[in-house]
């Protein structure tokens, strides 16, 4: 039986979640100064013209601007002929919170996923979790020039501005830094039982049965996003 918070009534109740918003508050206070102070980074230029491929073939990275001033870039690490099922549990989790893209284009920003590997495997897997966002690909040299100095094989944020036909890289962040992208564990993190994961500071009793072990995004061998879209008929057949 998992344990549960003391009962207290709604005065108690409330006088505590009270003293918890002064931190609640603090925190959002300091994401807003940490967002100023991305504001005033530096960047660095990028070759405008390095190569992507699409699904209209080769194009550039100043073409998935698609027009607009911004972009932001997720690179989603892709283990080029494994099934769907072996395919980056953490990049598909990543994916599959970005959803609506209108509210970005209106600040003129594009967001599109760059997969680290071929084109027509990751394509598929694209179509087959059925999302919406823009869909690239790039490896070797051009994959190299735009993760320069960084890890290639590894997820990444990139955020970039153009200025006119010039590219030029802003931010960038990796690891747990992308879970900018995210909304699911937010959520978590406003219940009780939180991510239910072993590091988590939790009482005792408290559930935690999902170990960050590379089966923390996975149930029954699959990236848990993967279910409902073979549920719905979706094949994952990526041709490989």
């Amino acid at each position: 039986m998992t344990d549960l918070p003391p009962v207290v009534d709604r005065a108690a109740f409330e006088a505590e979640v009270a003293r918890l918003r002064t931190r609640e508050k603090a925190h959002t206070r300091e994401g807003d100064a940490l967002a100023a102070q991305r504001r005033r980074l530096p960047m660095v230029e990028v070759p405008a013209d390095t190569l992507l491929t699409g699904p209209d073939g080769p194009t550039t990275l100043l073409d998935a601007f698609e027009g607009r001033r911004q972009l932001i870039l997720y690179y989603f690490m892709w283990h080029a002929g494994h099934p769907a099922a072996a395919q980056c549990e953490g990049c598909t989790w990543c994916s599959s919170q970005v959803r609506e893209l209108s509210y970005l284009h209106s600040r003129d920003i594009t967001y599109a996923i760059v997969a680290q590997g071929p084109y027509p495997e990751s394509a598929r897997y694209h179509e087959f979790m059925g999302w919406t966002m823009p869909w690239y690909a790039a490896a070797g040299e051009p994959l190299e020039t735009l993760l320069t100095g960084r890890h290639v094989g590894m997820m990444h944020l990139i955020s970039y501005v153009r200025d006119a036909d010039r590219v030029f890289e802003t931010w960038w962040t990796t690891r747990r830094g992308v879970e900018q992208v995210d909304n699911s564990y937010r959520l978590m993190d406003l219940t009780v039982f939180g991510r239910q994961e072993p590091h988590e500071d939790s009482p005792a009793g408290w559930p935690r049965t999902w170990p960050v072990d590379g089966h923390l995004l996975k149930t029954d061998g699959r990236p848990i996003p993967q279910w409902p879209r073979l549920a719905a008929g979706h094949s994952d057949d990526l041709g490989s």
